[in-house]
């Protein structure tokens, strides 16, 4: 695997959102990460929160060339996001591997957008549920942790892009607690690519939206907090809500929560909740959402 050629496919991304964007708040006006080329045409493959809600996406590759771009798609299941390069790019496209065949123990790279990397190995492949109501059937997990991850290229030993960095956690091994990479899988991509090129999103219904974060304390299902704007706030959601049932079925941790309330029906599907707040028990129904339907539209540069 020859390191230095490959690192020639991954590119700078910077990213400047509207201060009255819906994700400003959470994640900020100005983002920076990684991208990957993925195709001879400039189409950058990238995490999908450096560039949701983008009105201006800057590539900066290798050499410092700095390239404008456009958000061309974000997918809200995988968390992948899309860029078009407005102009030419000098680098290579990486080529797509098969994250399938990737085993827990492998030793794979991850390069990010300066060039830096870092040799690591695969920890684990397991599930996934993210606190902003994201659930990955099967994440890849790696370590050492990479410190520039988001947007970052796993790379293969046959030098084939495995999955693109999303996140850094803490994982408890040997005992102790060291720093980890949750990695978004290639494989996700392949289904829904042409959609995203061709739609700008997959071609089906969008799933039901709560607007609430969440996480699981002990096997509870623990609101964190929800947005000011969205249907859980609406209902009277609050944070401190531990939700117990969806629809009269008792929920058992964070992924069997988001699961029942996908399986509810199609965004604008009302769904009803058991909750205990202060000691009683009440219920709840929130009209749910489209999540895109709350986020501005890219526009071209």
């Amino acid at each position: 695997m020859d390191k230095a050629a490959l690192s020639r496919s991954i590119v700078s991304v910077r990213t400047v959102i509207p201060e009255d964007a819906f994700t400003a708040r959470s994640l900020g006006t100005l983002r920076e990460g990684s991208g990957v080329v993925i195709r001879a045409d400039g189409l950058v493959l990238t995490i999908g929160y450096l560039m949701v809600e983008a009105e201006e996406v800057w590539l900066t590759d290798r050499n410092g060339k700095v390239t404008a771009g456009h958000a061309l798609a974000y997918d809200q299941e995988s968390g992948f996001g899309l860029i078009k390069a407005l102009g030419p790019l000098d680098c290579p496209a990486l080529v797509l591997g098969d994250s399938a065949k990737a085993n827990r123990g492998d030793p794979v790279v991850m390069i990010d957008g300066q060039g830096q990397m870092r040799e690591a190995a695969i920890v684990a492949k397991q599930e996934f549920a993210g606190y902003w109501e994201y659930l990955l059937d099967e994440a890849i997990f790696t370590a050492p942790a990479h410190p520039s991850w988001g947007g970052a290229a796993l790379v293969g030993q046959d030098g084939t892009l495995l999955g693109i960095g999303s996140l850094k956690l803490e994982m408890s091994r040997g005992g102790q607690a060291s720093d980890i990479n949750m990695v978004v899988p290639i494989n996700l991509l392949r289904p829904i690519l042409d959609d995203l090129l061709t739609r700008g999103k997959v071609d089906k219904p969008p799933r039901p939206w709560l607007g609430a974060m969440t996480a699981e304390t002990n096997g509870d299902v623990v609101v964190i907090s929800v947005s000011p704007e969205g249907p859980a706030a609406q209902a009277g959601l609050k944070g401190g809500d531990v939700i117990s049932e969806v629809r009269d079925e008792e929920v058992s941790g964070l992924a069997d929560f988001y699961r029942q309330v996908w399986k509810s029906g199609d965004a604008g599907a009302e769904i009803p909740f058991r909750i205990l707040r202060n000691g009683r028990e009440t219920w709840l129904r929130v009209k749910s959402a489209d999540r895109d339907s709350f986020l501005k539209r890219p526009q071209l540069q």
